[in-house]
């Protein structure tokens, strides 16, 4: 193993710790560091949403078991999603569209998680059962085509709407990537695509960062410092992505 292949490891497991914490599958971090370690853009979508399963899954549980998860936050969402995912997931770009797609896409999350202040009380509102399947489909549609669960994008938005507070929304949108990424993978296996063992050596790693993460997510940290820490994670691979 030299020295590159380590250091992709090591951000790999940072990754995976940081979004995990805030309910994420990390599938934005990890498609960002495949492109700055010159992955093959074939690679890169099946790769993320395999990550993005367990990692999404793990964070789930440790949100679901402090009793953070609403059943009617979740269903409108990926009731439209899922099959947008699968969609999304058959059609393939080509490479630099694809990466300047993500680069824009990674830019709707950074202005809400780089927000100086996270409110302490929110005046909840009734979720709009029909918005909610119209944003869904929208969201699963290019989480399939990206390779991204959609968490981060479906997390600005409940928050914005007032919908919900940061840990029911958190528990929310790791379910939602989680089956949004199985959704996505099944349109690209249905294209003949097939992994090879060095996904599963990072499957294992970021299985690690998410479990640590998702702990300390759910019952130690305040989410302030992470959010700023992904902004500006997020804002570095928007702007490589744009302009590769």
């Amino acid at each position: 193993m030299n020295d590159s292949n380590i250091l992709f490891y090591v951000l790999l497991l940072a990754i995976a710790f940081l979004y995990a914490a805030v309910g994420h599958g990390g599938a934005s971090g990890y498609l960002a560091l495949m492109v700055f370690f010159s992955f093959a853009p074939e690679s890169m979508r099946p790769t993320a949403l395999l990550l993005n399963i367990f990692v999404s899954l793990i964070a789930f549980s440790q949100y679901f078991l402090k009793g953070y998860f609403q059943w009617k936050l979740f269903w409108p969402f990926a009731l439209a999603s899922i099959p947008a995912a699968f969609l999304g997931g058959l059609i393939a770009i080509e490479p630099g569209l694809y990466k300047r797609i993500l680069g824009i896409l990674l830019l709707i999350p950074i202005i809400k998680l780089a927000s100086t202040k996270i409110k302490s009380e929110y005046s909840i509102q009734p979720l709009n059962i029909y918005a909610a399947l119209l944003i869904g489909a929208a969201i699963g549609f290019f989480s399939g085509l990206i390779g991204i669960g959609g968490g981060i994008i479906l997390s600005p938005i409940i928050l914005l709407m007032n919908w919900a507070d940061m840990k029911h929304t958190a528990a929310a949108s790791a379910l939602f990537i989680f089956v949004n990424s199985i959704a996505g993978l099944a349109g690209i296996f249905s294209i003949n695509f097939h992994f090879n063992s060095e996904m599963f050596i990072m499957v294992l790693i970021a299985l690690t960062g998410g479990l640590a993460g998702s702990y300390f997510g759910a019952n130690k940290f305040e989410n302030v410092l992470l959010k700023r820490i992904l902004a500006t994670v997020l804002l570095i691979a928007s702007i490589k992505l744009i302009t590769t």
